[in-house]
């Protein structure tokens, strides 16, 4: 866990190396990883957009110290990004489908490998926005990944699920990774990188805190 905590607080460093260690297959690695973390319910705790984020700096060339320049082509980060954050909740969907809750029960050192706590949370989400939440979701770390698999579970018709899916995967990756291609590479943001990538983090996991607080408050009135 704490090797993935100082990848994605040093995206910028790791990923420059990574582009210039993996040449074309680092489109693969991006890819990977978005696909992951929207495709299996067991890893809500990626975070997605920071990586989005970083991907859209590296599109506009980042040049280190010693002169050397990584850079990653735009329309194919959109495209593989796109299709991977459709394709991973695609699959979240037929796994909620087809394995539904019995997913609660599976185990990993003794400890569940999918939060009831969890579930419970992006079902009251869906409750309250309703099919919009494919696209909701995609701006909410956690609820991001479980949304798909609610909807499974849920039985949602998967031709209005798609619909969603493509709308929300299409709008999620669009906005981050070109906020991060005429944002990233300012001075400040160059500086400050870590601090921008806790930024997002931080802010993307608002609304869940807000709902925890709500729910809580609401609670203590019953």
């Amino acid at each position: 866990m704490n090797n993935i905590i100082d990848f994605f607080l040093h995206l910028d460093s790791h990923l420059f190396t990574m582009i210039l260690d993996y040449g074309f297959w680092i489109y693969a690695v991006l890819f990977a990883f978005i696909f992951i973390e929207t495709g299996l319910v067991v890893l809500p705790f990626l975070p997605g957009d920071s990586l989005l984020f970083a991907a859209g700096s590296f599109c506009a060339g980042v040049q280190n110290d010693a002169g050397q320049t990584a850079e990653l082509n735009l329309w194919i980060v959109l495209l593989i990004m796109a299709a991977a954050a459709i394709m991973g909740d695609s699959l979240n969907y037929y796994l909620g489908k087809t394995i539904g809750l019995k997913v609660l029960a599976w185990k990993a050192f003794g400890k569940p490998l999918v939060s009831e706590k969890h579930i419970d949370k992006t079902r009251a989400f869906y409750d309250k926005h309703g099919p919009k939440t494919i696209i909701l979701a995609r701006f909410v770390p956690i609820v991001r990944t479980f949304a798909p698999f609610v909807a499974g579970i849920g039985d949602m018709h998967y031709g209005k699920f798609i619909r969603f899916n493509v709308i929300g995967g299409i709008m999620w990756v669009l906005i981050l990774v070109l906020v991060g291609y005429f944002f990233g590479n300012l001075t400040f943001v160059k500086n400050n990188f870590e601090l921008v990538i806790l930024g997002i983090v931080v802010l993307s996991l608002l609304p869940v805190a807000f709902q925890f607080f709500k729910g809580k408050k609401s609670k203590k009135k019953k």
